[in-house]
């Protein structure tokens, strides 16, 4: 018995190491590899021959207006890899957004990265909250920075006067967006869950799921 455990806590102790040292993301073992949109492979496009890329793979002009605004006064632009093939396999990816007065970027979390927020214009009031449910929020203003731990609830609104303006850069390029209210409200979970939770009688709920259900 004590020769196998001699022999099983060695081994035992390598394999947590050696699950330690894969479970993160692996280097790129190119310069950049820009996805060929004309492969027939759905799930994995292979590089573009380095011959067939050129400047305008790593550069992007989405930016440059605001996207389409919500009804409550926010919009934003986000550049992955399929909308800028430059990112891929660099493990980074950006969100410039637009906030009308008073417009709000609800509660929302991105399960796969922290995130930097740079405000480019305006004045925003910007936090998070953490696993003990404890609020880190301040207001920001030009030039400053804000950063968001990866995968914990956070938020925005522009208490300026005017328009105001962020920019976000995430360290994934699939990083995730889930937005709390759709989440908990429109995504099915069973009513008599949700009013026990909450507190709610069946029409403010049925009210909610109209809200958010998607």
């Amino acid at each position: 018995m004590k020769m196998c455990l001699k022999i099983l806590i060695p081994i035992f102790a390598f394999h947590l190491i050696l699950t330690t040292v894969v479970a993160s993301d692996p280097d790129p073992l190119q310069d950049f590899c820009i996805p060929n949109p004309k492969s027939t492979k759905k799930d994995d496009l292979p590089c573009k021959n380095s011959t067939a890329v050129t400047a305008d793979d790593f550069v992007f002009s989405g930016g440059k207006s605001a996207g389409p605004f919500s009804e409550s006064g926010f919009a934003s632009v986000a550049a992955n890899p399929s909308l800028f093939p430059g990112l891929n396999t660099l493990g980074m990816s950006f969100v410039h957004a637009d906030f009308k007065e008073g417009a709000i970027n609800p509660p929302h979390v991105h399960p796969r990265a922290a995130e930097m927020v740079y405000v480019v214009q305006g004045r925003v009031y910007a936090g998070f909250v953490d696993s003990a449910n404890r609020v880190y929020a301040k207001v920001i203003g030009e030039g400053e920075v804000m950063v968001i731990p990866k995968g914990l609830v956070h938020f925005q609104m522009n208490v300026g006067k005017g328009m105001a303006r962020v920019f976000g850069c995430f360290n994934s390029q699939n990083p995730g967006t889930q937005r709390m209210a759709s989440a908990i409200f429109g995504s099915g979970i069973k009513e008599e869950l949700l009013e026990k939770a909450f507190g709610l009688s069946s029409n403010e709920l049925r009210r909610m799921r109209r809200r958010f259900e998607s």
